[in-house]
């Protein structure tokens, strides 16, 4: 399975980095700019509409794949004794079983690129986004029983859970999007993470999905890593969130074989990687929150803007950001294999000390908040 996941990667990236390049040309005669002033750190304007480049180097390389396990009566893609006919047959019509959950995932992730797409031109509301992001999560959730985590407790739990999982995510990568290469990069470090956790316990279309992402995201780096020449803008960091979103609740994070009560702890995985995300919504949004701002309105009180205020360049801060990610991230690959609780509590108890780690870094004044409040 290596070749086809890897030509996936690799069709993705291509298409990513042809339509970044694109869009680049593009955006000033599009109306896809932004400007700076206000909390925004960039001092030039910089074109936007990477986010399309990043959606649609995810969609059409999955839009062909379906096509083919629906349309195609080839037998097999290529002959390996590593990969033979039988095991393609099988992967083909569980495949087609996946076209109907895959076409929903398609059409919610369009939704939210197309409402990115509009805020990028013309700020919407923060609830009429959160309320999208919701209705998208809940599309997807409420019909297909195995987009559900936490079965165990019950239809009614599992469906508000993974509605709020998703709903968070999406807006996690959406706060991260406030640096040059912060969010699209954290968003590669994880979903390598999730590809390889997915790969090792033999989720091939979940792995297939993850690489396809991966692409995208590579081939949008390449022009966003600081400094950066084009943005993506809410059309792509809605993007990135929703779909690890759904495709951390799609993986079951358990090896063939294994039953939840024996590697409870495996679900954890997601959490584990995505632990710098997290963090960092929370935290912002509790600072905002005490300050009697709404938690969606920005600013610049991200760990990344405290590590530039502490003295870092904006690159050193991405690239801390980038390990811290990774750190996480290793512990939480290895999680789904671990043979003990004991030994799965060592894996929580490192994520907690980095995060403890993250917390003193963060410890420099914040700024004053604006002169109107």
């Amino acid at each position: 399975m290596r070749l086809p996941i890897l030509a996936l990667l690799l069709c993705s990236f291509i298409l990513s980095w042809l339509l970044t390049f694109a869009m680049k040309r593009m955006a000033a005669r599009l109306g896809f700019v932004d400007k700076p002033g206000g909390r925004k750190i960039h001092a030039n304007p910089k074109p936007l509409g990477g986010g399309v480049a990043i959606f649609w180097a995810f969609a059409l390389p999955l839009i062909a794949v379906l096509v083919f396990v629906n349309v195609s009566t080839a037998p097999s893609i290529y002959r390996s004794d590593a990969f033979p006919d039988e095991l393609q047959a099988a992967l083909k019509s569980g495949a087609k079983l996946q076209s109907g959950l895959a076409l929903a995932f398609l059409a919610a992730t369009l939704v939210l690129h197309v409402m990115g797409l509009i805020d990028d031109r013309k700020a919407l509301g923060p609830f009429l986004k959160l309320l999208v992001q919701f209705l998208a999560a809940a599309a997807l959730v409420v019909p297909f029983p195995q987009m559900r985590v936490l079965t165990a407790l019950g239809p009614t739990v599992s469906i508000v859970v993974s509605i709020l999982w998703i709903a968070a995510i999406t807006n996690a990568f959406n706060f991260l999007d406030n640096m040059d290469g912060l969010s699209a990069g954290v968003a590669a470090v994880a979903v390598t993470a999730f590809l390889i956790t997915a790969a090792s316990i033999g989720q091939w279309f979940v792995a297939s999905t993850l690489a396809m992402l991966l692409g995208a995201l590579i081939g949008f780096l390449c022009f966003n890593f600081p400094p950066a020449s084009i943005f993506m803008g809410d059309s792509g960091s809605l993007v990135i969130g929703f779909v690890l979103g759904v495709l951390t609740v799609r993986t079951t994070f358990l090896p063939r074989g294994e039953d939840f009560g024996a590697g409870w702890y495996a679900v954890f995985a997601p959490v584990i990687v995505l632990a710098l995300p997290l963090y960092d919504l929370i935290v912002v949004s509790i600072i905002r929150i005490s300050r009697g701002k709404s938690p969606f309105v920005g600013d610049t009180n991200h760990f990344s803007h405290r590590l530039v205020a502490r003295g870092m360049s904006r690159r050193t801060a991405v690239l801390c950001l980038y390990l811290v990610t990774a750190a996480t991230s290793i512990a939480a690959i290895l999680l789904p294999h671990v043979q003990s609780a004991f030994g799965a509590m060592l894996i929580f108890a490192q994520t907690i000390l980095v995060l403890g780690v993250v917390a003193l870094l963060e410890q420099h004044p914040l700024p004053p908040p604006p002169a109107d409040q």
